[in-house]
């Protein structure tokens, strides 16, 4: 488990003090209970910032919906009554 040190002001220190007796537990655990209740009210993480170490990584057009010519035919079935992928993503 990590450490981490935390300033409190003075009366905040007392009340956590207070409670954690009153719990009969440590600071410390009053503390984690706490965050983990936080944390777990906080809004979800977006695709963007899950994503984030990722974006930028790979070569080619930055927006293909900005271009139409490269979704030509895509979506489409060929003759073969097989739908058409984006012709840049073509297995070999």
């Amino acid at each position: 488990m990590r450490t981490v040190s935390i300033r409190l002001p003075e009366c905040l220190d007392c009340r956590l003090t207070t409670l954690a007796k009153r719990w009969k537990t440590s600071r410390s655990t009053v503390l984690r209970e706490a965050l983990e209740e936080l944390i777990a009210r906080s809004p979800k993480f977006t695709v963007g910032e899950l994503a984030a170490d990722l974006i930028g990584s790979v070569e080619g057009p930055r927006d293909l919906s900005t271009n139409p010519k490269y979704m030509e035919g895509f979506g489409q079935s060929n003759r073969r009554g097989k739908t058409r992928r984006h012709r840049h993503h073509r297995r070999p």
